[in-house]
């Protein structure tokens, strides 16, 4: 435990992903007419993509999952400050032990790894997870990463927790739905300065603990997870790695 306690990562970001408020707009119309859904977010998070989803629907309900109590804390903290308490259901859990449940539509942002297994096989396995979850016609918004290119053997380096494998090219990733029984019904990116925006949010929280803290005995440990993610970030994955969001239709 670090003293004083770092503020949650939710505390300087809206979304945990690279979204700006316009893009996320765009994404959720193309999930198509949402009149009586329901709409299930695995690995939601706080679940502001869900609630979001919700609020432009007003006879659509929600269910979210996820394995971080403060966030769904946080979440439930959200949709009833918003009205939507009586429409969505947050919970937290282990999607890998969880049974299903019906989805008109189901979300799967950046959180592809919460079905389990080797991170080379997250990508597939999140797609055929999801896909069980719907019926013929339902939509599936899914968010992952891809490379923008080939990353350099230094890169890879700082980026060790990654391999090689993890991910693929855009087309690639697309090919790859395909073939899991998905129809592709629009495509986008995350921007640079949507991904700079994020990533700055994350590192404000380091930042700003390090300012009002600085006589604190765990200052250096701050400073290291600071430093470790600048580098990640700068070093690694700035030039490397995009992030896709693919609205697929289940056939």
């Amino acid at each position: 435990m670090v003293t004083p306690a770092l503020s949650p990562l939710y505390r300087d970001c809206d979304f945990n992903g690279p979204l700006s408020d316009a893009h996320a707009a765009r994404l959720i119309r193309t999930l198509g007419p949402l009149g009586g859904r329901r709409v299930v977010d695995i690995g939601c998070g706080w679940a502001e993509f869900l609630l979001r989803t919700l609020e432009s629907e007003p006879t659509a309900t929600g269910f979210g999952i996820d394995l971080g109590e403060d966030s769904v804390r946080h979440g439930l903290e959200l949709a009833e400050a918003r009205g939507l308490g009586d429409r969505v259901e947050l919970v937290v859990g282990d999607v890998g032990e969880w049974s299903g449940t019906h989805a008109d539509v189901v979300v799967n942002n950046g959180a592809s790894h919460v079905w389990g297994g080797d991170p080379v096989v997250h990508t597939a396995n999140a797609l055929e997870a999801a896909g069980d979850l719907l019926e013929p016609g339902g939509r599936l918004l899914f968010g992952e990463g891809f490379w923008l290119r080939e990353p350099t053997v230094e890169e890879l380096e700082v980026m060790r927790d990654i391999p090689l494998a993890r991910y693929r090219s855009i087309r690639d990733l697309v090919d790859l739905a395909l073939s899991h029984g998905f129809r592709l019904r629009a495509l986008s990116q995350a921007s640079l300065e949507e991904w700079d925006d994020f990533e700055s949010r994350h590192a404000q929280g380091w930042e700003d603990w390090l300012l009002e803290n600085p006589d604190s005995p765990d200052a250096g440990e701050i400073r290291s997870r600071a430093d470790r993610h600048r580098e990640f970030r700068i070093r690694g994955t700035r030039e490397t790695i995009g992030f896709a969001y693919l609205t697929l239709i289940r056939v």
